[in-house]
């Protein structure tokens, strides 16, 4: 899609991969919100830009980020556990810049342990953070996308979907495969719409990528440093999905480093190691199950809920 005067709303995006896609967004030419809960003065940080994956990295330290070399970002704080605040944040980013062409939802809650050892309220906070606050931001968005026409894209940090990913972190992997999910369904909708310029997209990285996340991990082991990766090569793969035909990338369940190489020609992913001369190890499959079944034009007699008379629905 054509990034003139396009605006991209960025949810998740105060540190790490977010940070790096509205940043790299930016120098694209998009006008960027920047979204996420932690705010702080931008203008008392020091040293500044801050570390990209510490806690002084901000939704209004990125902002400055952008503002400093030459691009268009506003900071808007959200909680996403609140459909409330979505709501608003949605509705200001048009207010702001008159449209919605973009949405990526980076957002996420992580907690990666057995059913045994993930208490309840865990599970209970990444389900509002990861597909809960997802659906709520589709939901606040696609009026916007209807008013541009049925022309945008929507970008979703979730997974494959394979039964590998859930060993081990299966609360974790319910919400994320949720997120996925939606990502399928949603794609089905479009085309049963006929809305052939809207596109969902999800993407996840092959390798471990430096973040605030992994950031933990590093500190426990340093010699992990040489498994990752630069969120550059996240935040490429984003811009290239952005860049190809809607009809191509709608209802993807992507890598990046796949995308980048079957799309984009992409051979030498060595400029994205962390460490120069190391090279990570992939940590996805090589290749994810087909979810298509034989059957799958065939949809009986669909049902709409909303067509339902009230006294009929439970």
């Amino acid at each position: 899609m054509s990034v003139e005067k396009c605006v991209a709303l960025v949810i998740g995006a105060s540190r790490g991969i977010g940070r790096q896609i509205a940043i790299d967004l930016a120098k694209k030419g998009y006008a960027v919100v920047v979204a996420a809960k932690t705010t702080s003065d931008a203008y008392k940080t020091t040293p500044f830009p801050p570390e990209p994956n510490s806690s002084q990295s901000t939704i209004n330290t990125v902002e400055r980020e952008i503002r400093e070399l030459g691009g268009d970002a506003t900071a808007i704080p959200v909680d996403t556990r609140d459909v409330e605040q979505i709501n608003y944040l949605v509705d200001e980013t048009v207010r702001i810049y008159g449209k919605l062409d973009v949405l990526i939802y980076n957002s996420g809650a992580i907690w990666w342990s057995s059913v045994e050892d993930t208490p309840i309220k865990r599970f209970q906070l990444m389900q509002k953070i990861n597909p809960e606050g997802l659906y709520a931001s589709v939901q606040a968005a696609l009026p916007y996308f209807g008013k541009n026409g049925w022309k945008g894209r929507i970008i979703v940090v979730s997974p494959p979907i394979y039964s590998r990913f859930f060993r081990g972190k299966t609360a974790y992997a319910m919400g994320k495969v949720g997120m996925s999910v939606l990502t399928k369904g949603l794609a089905m909708d479009f085309v049963r719409q006929d809305r052939k310029d809207m596109a969902i997209t999800s993407i996840w990285p092959a390798c471990s990528i430096e973040s605030a996340a992994t950031e933990t991990f590093t500190q426990l082991k340093p010699s992990t440093r040489n498994d990752l990766r630069k969120p550059t090569i996240f935040s490429d793969a984003i811009l290239a999905i952005l860049e190809a035909p809607a009809e191509t990338v709608n209802g993807l369940l992507s890598i990046d480093e796949d995308f980048l190489r079957d799309n984009c020609g992409v051979t030498d992913f060595s400029k994205y190691s962390l460490v120069p001369g190391t090279k990570p190890q992939r940590i996805m499959p090589a290749e994810f199950p087909t979810l298509e079944v034989a059957e799958q034009d065939d949809e009986g007699q669909r049902v709409d809920s909303t067509k339902i008379p009230e006294r009929a629905k439970i």
